[in-house]
C-alpha cells in the first residue's frame, strides 16, 4: 500500500468487516489526536486480525479544512482560540472566497502569466470592452483580453466574468481594480500575442478568435483552451467564527478600498470597519459619464468646465449616497481626483490613425472636425513622464474647479443622507502632496466649499481633510504637512515606485522576476512592504506627523493592506488602520489578529517585537 502497488479499500470498510479493530483503530486515533492536538495523518495496516499503527504526523489539509479543524479544536478544548487563529495561513483564505477550477477538470494550460486576482472564471474571448457590455447584455459570460487595461475599459472589466492581458505587473490597472471588483485576472502573460485588428490572439502555435471559449485561473496565473468545470466558492460558519476571534485579539483596523455601493456592502459584508480610499475617477469612467468628462477636460476656461461639472455633479452626488448609506455611519476615506486628464481622452496613437485615415478617405467633415479638436486637445495634455506630471493635487491646484465640484458632491450627498437620520463620516482625501503650501492651498479649497455647504443646508456634518503619503518628500515634511492635514494614509504603490524609481507595470514585467530569481531582490516590493527602504520613509512619515499632531490617525491604502507580512509590519509601526480590496479583508483581519499574537509570543520569549533590519 505504502509504496502504492495496492489500492487500499475505503476505512469505512473495516468497519463492516473487523468491527473490534475499527473501535480500536478510533480509540488510538483519538488519542493521538489529543496528544498532538492536530489532524494526524495516521499510517496503519491490519496483518491477521491485529493492528499496527506504523507512523502519525500532522496531516495536510486545505484552506477550507484549516478552518473547520481549527475551530472544531477549539470546540473540543484542545486548543486555544490564539493557537487556532496562529494554525491558519491568511493567504491560504483567498481560496474560500473565490470559485475555483474543479481538479478532475484541470488539462494542460495553453498559456501561463501573473496571478493578480485570485478566482477563476470562464467565458467567450472578447478584446473590446464596449463589446463585453453587448455580450453581457445578451446573457454570455466573456472574459476581457487586452494588451493592458486602462480607465477607459473598466465599464468592459465590470461586464467581464475575468480579465486576460498580455502586459502589467501585479499592481497594473487591471491587477488593482479586478481585486476591487472581485473579479479573476491574470495579467502579465507575454506568450500572448494579441491582434485587435482581427480580433484574435495566438500563443504556442494555437489561435484563439474572438467567441473562442477560454479559462483562466487567477489563483495560478494560468490560462487554459475551452470552459473549465467550476467549485462556487463557500463560506462555512466556522469561517465566520474564526474572524470574530481575530477580531477581538487584533489591533489595528481593517478598511476596505471600495469605489461604488455595491463594493461598499461587500466590503461591509467581509467585516471591513470603514472605506480607506474611494477612487473618485472610477466613477468618471461609466459609460453615460465619460462624453461629460471629456468635454469638461477639452473646455479652454474655468467657466466652461464648471458648466460641464455642473452635470456630473448629481452623478457623483448620488454615487457618494450610494457608499454612506452603505456603510451606515462608519469612517468613508473620499480620494479627490488623482490621474492625469489625459486617462479620460482617447490614446494620441489611436486618434492620429483615425484623423490620418479620415482625411485620406475625405471622410465626414463634421467627424473630422471633432477628431481634430480632440486631438488639439490631447496633445497640449501629452507629457513625457504622465506618472510625475499634471496629476494628483497638482490637478487641484491648475483646475480648482474640478476639487470643488467634488466636494460640493461629497458634502451634499452627506447632509442629505444626514437627513435620513443616517450617521456619515467623509475623510476628504488629497492626493499626491509634496509640500506644506499645496496641502494648505488645498485643505483653505475643501474647508471652504464644505462649510459653504454645511451653512446653506443648516445640517452639521462632521469631516476631516487629511492627504495621501505617497512620495519621498512628503515623509520628510510630514511634520509640516501634519500641520494642516487631519489623517495620513500612505498611498503604498506610488511610494513605492518613487522611492525605488521603478516605474511598476514596467518593473514588473521585465526585471523584477530577474531580481527575484538572482536574489537582488527577496520580495516583490510592489506586493510586500520593502522594509528597509520604503517601511523606513513610512516610519519617518508617522513619527514626524505624530510629533506635530500627536492624534493624527494614520493606515495604509494600497494593495499592500491585504499582504499578511505587510500588515504585520503595520502592526509592528503602529499604523492606526490597513485598506485593502473587499476580498482581502478577511486576509487582513486574521493577520492583524496574528500580529498581537505573535507579539505575545515575543514577550513570553523576552525579545521586542521591532523587526530585523538589514
Amino acid at each position: 500500500v505504502v509504496s502504492g502497488a495496492r489500492t487500499p479499500v475505503k476505512i469505512s470498510v473495516l468497519e463492516k468487516q473487523q468491527p473490534k479493530i475499527y473501535k480500536q483503530f478510533l480509540d488510538i486515533a483519538a488519542k493521538l489526536e489529543k496528544h498532538y492536538r492536530d489532524m494526524q495523518d495516521i499510517e496503519f495496516t491490519v496483518e491477521r486480525s491485529k493492528l499496527y499503527v506504523l507512523q502519525c504526523r500532522s496531516g495536510k489539509r486545505s484552506a477550507a479544512a484549516a478552518v473547520q479543524i481549527a475551530a472544531d479544536m477549539v470546540k473540543e478544548h484542545l486548543i486555544s482560540r490564539e493557537e487556532a487563529l496562529m494554525r491558519i495561513d491568511p493567504a491560504s483564505l483567498q481560496s474560500l472566497l473565490h470559485a475555483q477550477i474543479d481538479d478532475r477538470a484541470k488539462g494542460a494550460p495553453i498559456a501561463h502569466g501573473l496571478n493578480a486576482a485570485p478566482g477563476a472564471a470562464a467565458g467567450i474571448v472578447v478584446f473590446d470592452p464596449d463589446v463585453a457590455v453587448e455580450m453581457k447584455r445578451q446573457g454570455k459570460k466573456v472574459i476581457l483580453v487586452r494588451p493592458m487595461t486602462t480607465p477607459d475599459d473598466v465599464h468592459g472589466m465590470v461586464a467581464a466574468e475575468g480579465i486576460l492581458t498580455s502586459q502589467g505587473g501585479a499592481t497594473s490597472h487591471a491587477a488593482v481594480v479586478a481585486r476591487g471588483m472581485g473579479k479573476p485576472a491574470v495579467v502579465g502573460c507575454e506568450a500572448l500575442l494579441i491582434d485587435l485588428r482581427t480580433r484574435q490572439f495566438t500563443v504556442k502555435n494555437e489561435t484563439v478568435h474572438e467567441g473562442d471559449p477560454i479559462t483562466i485561473d487567477g489563483s495560478t496565473g494560468n490560462v487554459y483552451r475551452g470552459e473549465l468545470d467550476m467549485q462556487a466558492a463557500k463560506l462555512s460558519s466556522q469561517f465566520g467564527q474564526v474572524l470574530k476571534w481575530a477580531d477581538d485579539y487584533k489591533a489595528l483596523g481593517v478598511y476596505a478600498n471600495a469605489d461604488t455601493p455595491e463594493d461598499a456592502t461587500k466590503a461591509r459584508d467581509f467585516g471591513a470597519e470603514g472605506i480607506g480610499l474611494c477612487r473618485t475617477e472610477h466613477m468618471f469612467m461609466q459609460v453615460e459619464r465619460l462624453p461629460v468628462v471629456q468635454e469638461m477636460i477639452m473646455a479652454e476656461t474655468p467657466d466652461s468646465r464648471r458648466k460641464c461639472l455642473e452635470q456630473l455633479l448629481p452623478m457623483q452626488r448620488e454615487d457618494f449616497q450610494g457608499i454612506f448609506r452603505a456603510m451606515k455611519g462608519l469612517p468613508v476615506t473620499i480620494r479627490l481626483l488623482d490621474p492625469p486628464l489625459h486617462e479620460f481622452l482617447p490614446s494620441l496613437e489611436d486618434l492620429l490613425v483615425e484623423v490620418t485615415e479620415l482625411r485620406a478617405t475625405k471622410g465626414d467633415a463634421a467627424t473630422l472636425s471633432q477628431k481634430e479638436r480632440l486631438l488639439r486637445r490631447v496633445r497640449v495634455l501629452h507629457e513625457s513622464n504622465p506618472m510625475l506630471g499634471l496629476r494628483v493635487c497638482r490637478l487641484g491646484i491648475v483646475y480648482p474647479e474640478i476639487y470643488q465640484m467634488q466636494v460640493r458632491a461629497i458634502m451634499e450627498a452627506a447632509v442629505e443622507v444626514k437627513k435620513e437620520k443616517l450617521d456619515v463620516r467623509p475623510l476628504i482625501m488629497i492626493p499626491g502632496v509634496g509640500t506644506v503650501t499645496e496641502m494648505k492651498a488645498l485643505k483653505d479649497l475643501v474647508t471652504t466649499e464644505a462649510e459653504r455647504i454645511i451653512k446653506a443646508s443648516g445640517v452639521k456634518v462632521p469631516y476631516q481633510v487629511g492627504t495621501m503619503i505617497e512620495l519621498p518628500r512628503a515623509c520628510i515634511v510630514a511634520h509640516r504637512i501634519a500641520e494642516y492635514a487631519e489623517f495620513f494614509s500612505f498611498g503604498t504603490n506610488d511610494l513605492t515606485q518613487t522611492v525605488f524609481g521603478y516605474s511598476r507595470d514596467d518593473a514588473e514585467g521585465s526585471f523584477i522576476p530577474v531580481y527575484l530569481d538572482r536574489k537582488i531582490l527577496r520580495e516583490d516590493p510592489f506586493q510586500v512592504i520593502d522594509q528597509d527602504g520604503v517601511g523606513e520613509m513610512m516610519r519617518m512619515a508617522l513619527d514626524r506627523g505624530r510629533s506635530a499632531r500627536p492624534d493624527i490617525k494614520v493606515g495604509i491604502c494600497g494593495e499592500h493592506g491585504g499582504d499578511p507580512s505587510s500588515v504585520q509590519y503595520c502592526h509592528d509601526i503602529k499604523l492606526d488602520y490597513v485598506s485593502c480590496s473587499p476580498f482581502r479583508v478577511p486576509i487582513a483581519r486574521l493577520a492583524a489578529a496574528q500580529s498581537v499574537l505573535k507579539d505575545k509570543e515575543k514577550e513570553k520569549a523576552g525579545t521586542g517585537s521591532k523587526p530585523d533590519q538589514d
